[in-house]
């Protein structure tokens, strides 16, 4: 088999030292380690510098997508302690109803009623368990899932950012796990490339005549989830809805007949322009569900640059970011990063694939 189909090629090794626990004081602050494809080489920035990497003749995608409190605290009739994420919900949702990964000392039932903490009565019925701890709920409160997520949920961390026992977020999480760009409420997740921007950087972008345009990807919890797969060809990442809308086709396909780059800011981003673009490389406003999972041997169609997140050993978005830099030029970048000191995954430093 290719090394590039299989996943233990996408594996490095990394300190936990370099872990990021909390965002960098600014978020302009974070480093940027610049990849040049057609040099063949590595710089070594700040985001604050991020303008000086661009020619002016660029297109920024960015996910508009805003993190819910989708974490909740339940329990059971018999006291057991049941934590729930609600997943995002397709187009025009029931508010009634929800899909949750569950995490219990016993597993959930159907027919079980759950009260959450802080409540006085149970108000959610489950309603099926399938593999993975995966439910399907009913909300019986009068607001259904989003008054309860509002009144009772929290911001859903990653699991490798440690805060207390619950894992929940302190006040700081709660402003900083957001991007500037956050419009559309239904991740449980950030988009973390964007956490880098400030208004007043999209500003200065905008001013050097490269739009800053905008697409939807509700990032499930596929994020977090391992590779099980060794042959990547038969693995899936979760289906997700996308959505874009008029003026960003319309600015998408301008720039095509111009000749510009498109540079997705995040891998949600390449997940939704991969999934949205045409044959003849335009873009149609829609919404619709995508299961395309990209892996060695896609032809990319919908960007030309990438600024993203250093991501995990062995995960599905180091897997994206190889397919489109190319594998050993992606690890020796990590390598490089590592040895000088950047910060890894969601509170980390940045690369730019250009």
């Amino acid at each position: 088999m290719n090394d590039d189909f299989h996943i233990d090629a996408y594996d490095f090794d990394l300190p936990e030292t370099h872990i990021a626990q909390v965002p960098a004081p600014k978020r302009e602050d974070s480093r940027l380690l610049v990849v040049d494809r057609e040099k063949e080489r590595f710089e070594q920035s700040h985001m604050n510098q991020f303008t000086q990497y661009l020619r002016g003749d660029e297109v920024l995608v960015v996910n508009d997508t805003r993190v819910v409190p989708a974490r909740l605290q339940v329990q059971k009739e018999t006291g057991g302690k049941v934590e729930l994420l609600v997943l995002p919900p397709g187009p025009n949702p029931d508010p009634r109803f929800a899909e949750a990964m569950t995490r219990a000392s016993r597993p959930l039932a159907p027919g079980m009623m759950l009260t959450i903490d802080g409540s006085s009565s149970p108000s959610i019925e489950v309603l099926e368990v399938a593999q993975g701890g995966r439910a399907s709920l009913r909300f019986h409160s009068p607001g259904g899932v989003r008054e309860a997520l509002t009144h009772h949920g929290s911001v859903p961390l990653p699991p490798y950012i440690r805060r207390d026992e619950s894992g929940g977020p302190d006040a700081e999480d709660i402003r900083r796990y957001q991007t500037v760009f956050a419009r559309s409420k239904g991740a449980v997740a950030a988009p973390t490339a964007g956490l880098h921007f400030t208004a007043s950087m999209v500003t200065a972008i905008e001013n050097m005549g490269v739009p800053v345009v905008s697409v939807t990807l509700h990032v499930g919890p596929g994020t977090f989830l391992p590779v099980r797969e060794g042959d990547l060809r038969k693995h899936q990442v979760e289906s997700e809805w996308v959505t874009m809308g008029y003026e960003t086709a319309r600015v998408l396909n301008a720039a095509r007949k111009e000749g510009r780059k498109i540079v997705a800011v995040g891998t949600t981003v390449v997940r939704t322009l991969e999934s949205l673009v045409k044959e003849d490389g335009t873009f149609e406003a829609t919404e619709r569900e995508t299961s395309l999972t990209i892996r060695p041997g896609h032809s990319f169609r919908g960007i030309d640059g990438l600024l993203t997140n250093f991501h995990l050993p062995k995960s599905s978005l180091l897997v994206l970011v190889s397919t489109f830099c190319g594998r050993e030029r992606v690890l020796s970048a990590y390598k490089e990063a590592i040895s000088s000191g950047f910060r890894f995954y969601s509170y980390g430093d940045a690369m730019y694939i250009r």
